[in-house]
């Protein structure tokens, strides 16, 4: 069954089309510098460390003044790992599996 989003459109589907062309980390650097601004960068990598420490059942705190995000960023990416579309938990596990040298 293929997923159905609720963003999905030309623009953005352009947009994936885009980033699944990026073929190493420097390249990435260039396209999102370009995309985004560096608050907008540094607030999705805040997201994904959150949901990294939530999935390692730190506590709310924890998280907070490790990452510097609010309590609501916290719980929105908390609901998202808990009742979203699995996009977190299904880059969480690719990325462990990355880490840990199973790829």
């Amino acid at each position: 069954m293929e997923y159905q989003s609720k963003l999905k459109d030309e623009q953005v589907d352009m947009l994936f089309e885009s980033i699944l062309c990026l073929e190493d980390q420097e390249e990435c650097y260039r396209f999102f510098e370009d995309l985004c601004t560096i608050n907008e960068i540094k607030s999705l990598a805040q997201r994904l460390e959150v949901a990294i420490m939530l999935r390692k059942k730190h506590t709310y705190q924890e998280i907070a003044e490790k990452t510097g995000a609010s309590t609501a960023t916290i719980s929105r990416v908390n609901r998202s790992l808990l009742y979203g579309s699995d996009g977190y938990n299904r880059i969480l596990d690719k990325l462990e599996k990355k880490m840990s040298g199973n790829v």
